[in-house]
């Protein structure tokens, strides 16, 4: 489905490759980076903002409901378990958690409002962190 490449250049630069894409990620310079790009954690939110605004784009665009804007903020942040009372199987010490704000503008009916709202929590890159990954890592070493 998605292939990535990433490549350490200098410091904590990574350049990043998709295709045709190429873009660059690092760390804040408190952190030891030189600033180059976005953050590892920035990259992962910016993945599921852009797949929540396309995706409401696409259910609008498939309904025939006349969508104006759509921006999504989000933001991930590492709390308490015991801090997090939206939480779901919290065990001790600290855990992830994503807080967003999804901003639509359109002439919309309440039923509407309210398919929109559900969507949006429903977008691909959402419903993959949501239910968790699997990670099957190989590390090959060279020379």
């Amino acid at each position: 489905m998605a292939t990535i490449t990433a490549d350490l250049t200098t410091g904590y630069a990574v350049e990043i490759r998709a295709g045709n894409h190429i873009w660059q990620a690092d760390e804040p310079l408190d952190a030891g980076g030189t600033d180059l790009g976005p953050s590892p954690y920035e990259l992962l939110m910016s993945a599921v903002a852009a797949c929540t605004c396309i995706t409401v784009s696409m259910y609008c665009q498939r309904k025939g409901w006349k969508l104006h804007s759509i921006s999504a903020r989000y933001e991930l942040d590492k709390v308490h378990a015991n801090d997090c009372e939206d939480c779901d199987d919290a065990e001790q010490g600290r855990i992830d958690r994503v807080r967003s704000e999804i901003f639509i503008e359109g002439d919309f009916d309440d039923e509407q409002r309210a398919r929109l709202s559900q969507v949006a929590r429903r977008c691909p890159v959402h419903k993959t962190l949501d239910h968790g990954v699997t990670f099957t890592t190989e590390c090959l070493f060279v020379g």
